[in-house]
């Protein structure tokens, strides 16, 4: 990625007087100038979201919306990976480890009316099964990809045989689910906004199942994914007009009649990270997600504001593209892992709320392994590797990271860039430098394998299981990676199959060391992110995963 010099701390500094300069202003009024009601929360996040369909979307600004919109079988415990029951009440899964009965919620319908039940429970579930066409293009579907594997018919020779085999209701509440296979991460996948129950009437009427693709990338054609999003959550769209916000307002037949609490929410994008603190300091928005690290200090200091933290549930690394010379030599991608100095990227630009990364999943979860081949910053061994490799040094390198764009495991993208590419030119390397836009260019590059030799990207969890970061990444072809691994595809599906806990453990712990010695990246940091807010806001519970439900949330004095 892009970068020529590192980014100075006094450029930092000057970054949090600037916001610093607008407290005063903050400090007038709560009340916000576009006139919100007191039971609005005005929120920001850092874009727009790409679709509201969440079938077809894999980004978090995405997940933000539909997780209001929308609901799944299961979900998390507010501020926890602890698996609850959401639209099913209960579950339970056949001896042959295959056949999953789901005991669903009576009483709910969707936005539009139609009642949910065990029938939309399996147009659900069909709907995913049989995507075909473009519809089948990862950049549609990669979720269903990752987790069912392939489609009643298959359109590309490598996606897989599929996971799921069939959905049958018995009567009104009771949906059985069939799988070809053992899967143990089955139950807590769904927790995926991705998989979340949508209105089939709704679907049909809005032309949810319409999709092309351009330049590229999937595109959805009829306005279901823009204008008709229908769920049973919480909130319901109102009015979506991009680069200005999403406006959500109160379900008022929502089953829980408790919630929510707010009658409306506006999600409004910011992209800069100094404007967002701005934002919340004049009172334009009452919370903020993504609060850069060195702007954490400033919010602290505001009397009226809060800093909330979210569990560190995530990984920045380095792709390495194993397949393209001269990353396909072992040397030279052993090289890129000393060359990284990521003990200072993480000191200078995390402000203390993360630690340097050793492996592909956070310690947090069961099966890390402590003991994986860790890479200390060494200029002078990644030369004599390079010498060794025949390539430089140095070596020239093509090296991309994305623009306008802000990650909660990568706060500020060009400095953590700027940075590895001093460090790498240090170590032997001639580091060309390419930039583009976050979506659909950069993320599309990544996916598909284009994105250089070196790429700075990241992965926040999804579900609380190794499968989730290691399995994704890594499981069967990975055109990102590019890693051609026979032992290591064949560790990640044994443990994507076994059921006994113990030993899924143990299998993938050891397939966390076989990634490190064949380095086909380099993980640099988990961060603890930050999300800003006024003190009047009340009953947030932020999610390890970053897509927080809004219902519990409400305004001091309500």
């Amino acid at each position: 990625m892009r970068g020529i010099k590192l980014l100075s701390m006094a450029g930092a500094v000057a970054a949090c007087l600037l916001v610093a300069g607008a407290a005063t202003a903050g400090s007038r009024s709560e009340a916000s100038p576009s006139g919100a009601a007191p039971s609005t929360l005005i929120y920001a996040g850092a874009s727009d979201p790409t679709y509201l369909d969440p079938a077809l979307v894999s980004d978090g600004e995405s997940f933000r919306v539909t997780k209001q919109i929308f609901e799944s079988l299961v979900d998390f415990a507010p501020g926890t990976t602890r698996l609850v029951p959401a639209l099913a009440t209960s579950w339970s899964v056949a001896k042959n480890g295959r056949t999953y009965t789901f005991n669903l919620r009576g009483g709910v319908r969707f936005h539009d009316g139609t009642a949910f039940n065990a029938a939309a429970v399996c147009a659900n579930f069909n709907r995913w099964f049989n995507f075909s066409g473009p519809f089948q293009d990862a950049s549609a579907t990669l979720y269903y990809q990752k987790i069912f594997s392939g489609y009643r018919r298959n359109e590309n020779a490598t996606l897989g045989k599929p996971l799921y085999q069939s959905c049958r209701a018995v009567g009104g509440l009771k949906a059985v689910v069939k799988l070809t296979r053992k899967n143990g991460p089955f139950v807590p996948s769904l927790v995926l906004s991705a998989f979340s129950m949508q209105s089939p009437t709704a679907m049909a009427k809005y032309g949810a199942n319409q999709g092309t693709i351009r330049n590229g990338v999937f595109a959805p054609i009829g306005t279901y994914a823009f204008r008709n999003p229908t769920g049973t959550g919480p909130y319901m769209l109102e009015k979506w007009t991009v680069g200005e916000s999403v406006i959500l307002k109160k379900n008022p037949r929502y089953w829980n009649k408790k919630q929510p609490r707010l009658a409306r929410i506006i999600i409004r994008p910011i992209s800069d990270n100094t404007a967002r603190v701005q934002a919340l300091q004049t009172g334009e928005v009452f919370g903020i997600d993504l609060l850069s690290p060195p702007l954490v200090a400033t919010v602290r200091g505001n009397s009226r504001l809060k800093v909330l933290s979210r569990p560190a549930f995530n990984v920045a690394y380095v792709t390495i593209q194993s397949a393209k010379p001269p990353m396909n030599d072992i040397r030279v991608r052993r090289a890129v892992a000393y060359g990284l100095n990521r003990q200072l990227v993480v000191n200078s630009f995390y402000a203390g709320r993360a630690q340097v990364a050793h492996a592909f999943m956070p310690p947090s979860l069961p099966g890390y392994a402590k003991d994986v081949v860790k890479y200390s910053f060494n200029p002078t061994r990644a030369r004599q590797l390079l010498r060794e490799a025949g390539c430089g040094p140095p070596c020239k390198i093509e090296f991309w990271y994305p623009t306008g764009i802000s990650r909660p495991y990568m706060p500020d993208p060009k400095a953590n860039y700027e940075a590895f590419k001093a460090s790498l030119e240090q170590s032997g390397f001639d580091v060309q430098t390419t930039s583009m836009p976050w979506r659909p260019d950069y993320v599309k590059n990544v996916n598909q394998g284009t994105a250089g030799h070196l790429n700075l990207i990241g992965w926040t969890g999804d579900y609380a299981d190794a499968d989730n970061f290691i399995g994704t990444f890594f499981q069967g072809d990975s055109p990102q990676f590019q890693e051609k691994n026979a032992a290591l595809d064949k560790l990640l599906n044994a443990a994507e199959q076994e059921v006994n806990q113990a030993k899924r453990i143990k299998m993938y712990q050891q397939a966390n060391r076989l990634i490190m010695q064949n380095l086909p990246g380099v993980p640099y940091a988990h961060s603890t992110p930050a999300l800003g807010f006024q003190k009047r806001v009340q009953g947030y519970y932020t999610s390890p995963i970053g897509t927080d439900l809004f219902k519990t949330v409400f305004l001091g004095g309500q």
